[in-house]
């Protein structure tokens, strides 16, 4: 068996440690000593994207995505929008920027070449903060999502007020995407009391339909007015 090669190494703003490894046509990326990501992980990244934006229609919609990864939901989200759309990527750590104009590149056909690609190195939660119903579809495909972080500050991300951030930046209809490795069932019903639409989809994280199943939380903004008893929750 072939041994792995690192590639590259980086450290986080947390001081968490990134590595980007290769063996042979594999690549991975560790967070800590802990896989992180893999390109085998690839159908499960592009559904983020399928299902999140499964709901446009033609326009020039604008979708952020958080967390560039190996660059799969990118990608996904760019063949979602069409040719007058807008994605937004937002990458914390400039490392991976640099991996995925390099040697990740080609897993997802040079998406950051993209003219629709609008790339943003820093924390997504000041992209979802940058503006009220700026985006038709936010796709947070970071850390492990909301059931595991290796990063601590992800956590408010997937907190009530981060889910309250979210659907403050959304448009009406619009819809927030969560990928995590897991499912939570709190999670859920944090997003249903703050008055999304909640659809929960399994999908496999293999290229080959089996193994590990991976958890998407689709939660859709309602076009009508946000309850009042919703917003009254701010901390759970």
């Amino acid at each position: 068996m072939l041994p792995w090669e690192r590639l590259g190494e980086a450290i986080a703003p947390d001081g968490v440690r990134l590595e980007l490894r290769r063996r042979g046509h594999e690549y991975r990326i560790w967070a800590g000593g802990v896989e992180l990501m893999s390109n085998e992980d690839e159908p499960s990244s592009r559904s983020l994207a399928d299902l999140g934006c499964a709901h446009l229609e033609g326009g020039s919609p604008r979708v952020l995505v958080g967390g560039l990864g190996m660059g799969f939901t990118l990608r996904a989200a760019l063949d979602r929008v069409g040719p007058r759309g807008v994605v937004e990527i937002a990458e914390l750590v400039p490392e991976v920027v640099t991996w995925n104009e390099g040697p990740l590149g080609a897993l997802a056909d040079h998406p950051l070449r993209d003219a629709r690609t609008e790339l943003h190195v820093g924390d997504v939660r000041a992209r979802i903060a940058s503006g009220t119903e700026r985006y038709d579809a936010i796709l947070l495909d970071v850390d492990n999502g909301p059931i595991r972080v290796a990063h601590e500050s992800n956590d408010a991300l997937y907190s009530g007020r981060g889910i309250d951030a979210a659907w403050s930046a959304l448009r009406p209809g619009g819809v927030l995407g969560v990928w995590s490795l897991a499912d939570h069932a709190g999670f859920t019903a944090r997003l249903q009391r703050r008055g999304f639409e909640v659809h929960v989809h399994r999908v496999f994280g293999s290229r080959k339909g089996r193994g590990r199943e991976h958890v998407i939380w689709i939660a859709r903004r309602p076009l009508a007015q946000r309850p009042s008893s919703a917003r009254k929750h701010t901390r759970s």
